[in-house]
C-alpha cells in the first residue's frame, strides 16, 4: 500500500496557531521533510513530537526526492512542512508535489531513472497559517481578486515584474527581505506615486507591526522604525 504524503502548514511566528488537525499528523507520521529542521525541531519540542525529520529545500537533488518516493512505496506517511506557513506557497515544496504528480522532470539533471507516475500516492493538504492570507485579510482593500508574486526578482526580470504590478487592475501582494524592502518601495513610490498601500512585517509574532497609507508615509514609518523580519507588501489597484 503506498503511503501519502501531507502538507502541512505551520505557524508563522506564533506556536499557538498550529491546528489540532496539524498537530495530530505530526505525531503519527513516519517522517516530517522540513526546509529548515533546526526551526521545525523547536515546533516539535515545544509540542512533545518525537517524530524523525529530513531536510527538503531549494537545493535537495532528484536522488532525495527518489528516495522520499520511495519511503511512500514502502507505505510509510509523510508530512512536508516548510520553515513557516503553508508549504508551496512561494516555497521549494512546490517542486516535490510537482515532481511526485509527475508534473515536472528535470532534464538538464540527467536523472534518466525519474520516473514517478506509477506512485499515485495521496498528496493531501492540511490547511493552516499563510502570510499572504493573513495580511489580505487585514488589508481592508478588495480581496476578491488579487494578484500574488511571491519575491520580487533582484535583477533579472525585475522591471518586468514592477511594471505588472504598475499596470494591474487588482491588488498586488508580494514578499520582501528586510534587506531591500526600502529599496523596493522606493522604486514602486517614482513609478506609482502615492497609490495606498498595506505592508506587513513580523505578524503574529512579539514585534508585529502593520503600516497604512501612501508609499510616501509607510517609507516615513519604515525608515524611522527596525527594519528587521520577513515584509509582505499589498499595493491597492491603480
Amino acid at each position: 500500500m503506498i503511503g501519502s504524503l501531507y502538507i502541512v502548514a505551520t505557524p508563522i511566528g506564533n506556536l499557538e496557531d498550529l491546528s489540532l488537525r496539524a498537530l495530530r499528523i505530526l505525531k503519527e507520521v513516519d517522517l516530517i521533510l522540513c526546509e529548515d529542521t533546526r526551526t521545525t525541531r523547536k515546533l516539535l519540542s515545544h509540542y512533545d513530537i518525537h517524530t524523525p525529520v529530513l531536510s527538503y529545500h531549494q537545493h535537495s537533488r532528484l536522488q532525495k526526492i527518489e528516495y522520499i518516493a520511495d519511503q511512500l512505496r514502502q507505505g510509510k506517511n509523510l508530512a512536508l512542512v516548510s520553515e513557516a506557513g503553508t508549504p508551496s506557497i512561494s516555497d521549494p515544496g512546490c517542486k516535490l508535489v510537482g515532481k511526485l504528480v509527475s508534473w515536472q522532470v528535470d532534464k538538464e539533471e540527467n536523472f534518466k531513472t525519474y520516473k514517478l507516475k506509477d506512485l499515485q500516492t495521496k498528496i493531501i493538504p492540511i490547511p493552516g497559517p499563510s502570510a499572504l492570507v493573513s495580511s489580505a485579510s487585514i488589508s481592508g482593500f478588495p480581496m476578491d481578486r488579487f494578484l500574488f508574486l511571491g519575491f520580487l526578482p533582484r535583477k533579472k526580470k525585475r522591471k518586468k515584474f514592477l511594471e505588472i504590478v504598475k499596470n494591474s487592475k487588482f491588488p498586488i501582494i508580494f514578499y520582501e527581505s528586510p534587506y531591500r524592502i526600502i529599496k523596493t518601495l522606493e522604486e514602486l513610490q517614482e513609478m506609482l506615486k502615492d497609490r495606498k498601500v498595506v505592508v506587513c512585517r513580523e505578524l503574529t509574532k512579539k514585534f508585529e507591526s502593520v503600516y497604512r497609507g501612501s508609499i510616501t508615509e509607510v517609507l516615513r514609518e519604515l525608515k524611522a522604525d527596525k527594519i528587521k523580519g520577513e515584509f509582505v507588501v499589498i499595493i491597492n489597484k491603480k
